[in-house]
């Protein structure tokens, strides 16, 4: 039988990755025939790591010690990708930062608890996390990785301002998704054909597993291609609007397509096909549900994606102070994810029976509360008051805790910092739930500076 079209761009998307940066790539390490090359991938980080505010990258200039053709490719890269699509509405990012804003610490709870884990459920891409990251084991990092992008392009300015950081970091990582291709390949995407077997790995570290893993591009499609790139872009778009609507706080429907649109401009940066973007929530819903359909009708063996689940809700639930608050992370990532991702990432199971049946009960009322306070005072939520909280406490034991390996570059430590300090207080929420919350975050009032008050 013949597919539609449409059909055929989708199945076509999974063979198509990223041109301009694998051409970069390709200049910089060149054929693998040997390995990877950790020399050139040492200098690539090393110039990559300049990159810190969007100003940088103006008239930006490679080290004088890169080779001509390496630093000739980098240059071609920034120009060529900094710049922001025709189609980008500054007032459409603008509401779509004030938003992330004015969610606050909620917004750091969706992430962990709904974006990352939705990120798993495509069996092919929770592959690929898996050897690129070894996740069960360094899965802080990766939550911490993640956050230091999501973070510059969030906040204000950061897609649009000199001063801001999500252009520099959107052109970081689609580098980092052309070499982890590059990697997994063996060598340019151009030229990936026959199935690459497992090799023994010559020595340890992430490029070294890349390389070793082996790869069936006919049965698995590109790694990072362009339908998991775009499904991941929904997970931070979409996914995050549809936690805020499971959690009874959604937003208009003109809040959501500015949010969904500032992500897209993001896409248009990591080198996502604006065909593969949706601007409303319907189109976002029907994509996301097809590509996760697609993903588990083509079942691996072993399945990676419970282990990944599992390790990334033990890491959630290791910065919860209080015990009888630790199942929360997991039955929050139930709720807000659905059942047949909890069945995916192995969820269903380690909570007590007992501990579900209070969540469920404490979701409902909450929702029921939440229904008769909003009568009264329209900014009145206790579900957004308690996912605030959780994502108060994430967000400083995962990011500003310098202890741990990833080291987040000091700008943006200044910037989350600022960012955290503002989130204290609830503009929308009575004076008393500010109080509830100063009391559960730790801080005092008196130590939130005035104009931050509510």
């Amino acid at each position: 039988m013949k597919r539609d079209d449409a059909a055929l761009a989708q199945l076509s998307a999974t063979l198509r990755a990223d041109p301009p940066a694998d051409a970069v790539i390709g200049a910089i390490l060149g054929p693998l025939d040997d390995g990877p090359d950790m020399a050139a991938i040492a200098l690539l980080n090393r110039e990559i790591a300049r990159w810190q505010h969007n100003a940088d990258l103006d008239g930006w200039r490679a080290g004088a010690d890169l080779p001509s053709h390496v630093a000739a490719a980098l240059e071609g890269y920034v120009a060529a990708a900094r710049s922001l699509p025709a189609w980008a509405d500054p007032a459409r990012i603008a509401r779509a930062e004030q938003l992330f804003m004015e969610l606050g610490m909620t917004s750091c709870t969706l992430l962990f608890c709904a974006s990352l884990p939705q990120c798993y459920v495509v069996p092919d891409l929770a592959a690929v996390l898996h050897v690129a990251g070894q996740l069960e084991q360094h899965t802080d990092y990766r939550v911490r990785a993640t956050a230091a992008m999501i973070f510059p392009v969030m906040m204000r300015g950061g897609l649009t301002d000199a001063a801001g950081g999500g252009v520099a970091q959107a052109l970081k990582v689609r580098l980092i998704h052309a070499t982890i291709r590059h990697l997994i390949l063996r060598g340019a995407p151009a030229h990936a054909g026959h199935p690459l077997p497992k090799l023994p790995a010559q020595g340890p570290g992430m490029q070294q597993a890349l390389y070793a893993h082996g790869w069936d591009t006919g049965r698995l499609g590109l790694p990072c291609n362009q339908e998991e790139l775009a499904y991941t872009l929904l997970t931070f778009g979409y996914v995050f609007l549809q936690g805020l609507r499971r959690l009874g706080i959604g937003l208009p429907a003109a809040d959501e397509e500015a949010f969904l649109h500032a992500w897209n401009v993001l896409g248009h940066l990591l080198g996502i096909e604006r065909g593969l973007m949706a601007d409303t929530m319907d189109e976002a819903r029907a994509m996301f549900e097809a590509i996760q359909a697609r993903g588990r009708a083509a079942a691996r063996t072993p399945d990676p994606r419970p282990a990944l689940g599992r390790a990334l809700v033990g890491n959630l639930r290791a910065y919860i102070p209080l015990d009888i608050l630790k199942p929360f992370p997991a039955l929050l990532t139930r709720h807000l994810c659905g059942k047949a991702a909890s069945r995916d990432l192995g969820l269903e199971g380690g909570v007590a029976w007992a501990s579900r049946l209070a969540f469920a009960l404490a979701m409902g009322a909450l929702r029921a509360i939440d229904r008769t306070g909003r009568r009264f005072s329209p900014g009145f939520s206790l579900a957004r008051l308690a996912s605030r909280i959780l994502g108060y406490h994430l967000t400083v034991t995962l990011l500003m805790d310098q202890t741990r390996p990833l080291k987040l570059p000091d700008a943006l430590l200044n910037q989350v910092g600022s960012v955290v300090r503002a989130w204290q207080a609830d503009p929308h929420a009575p004076r008393w739930m500010n109080a509830v919350e100063y009391r559960f975050t730790g801080r005092s009032r008196s130590a939130v500076p005035a104009h931050e008050r509510p």
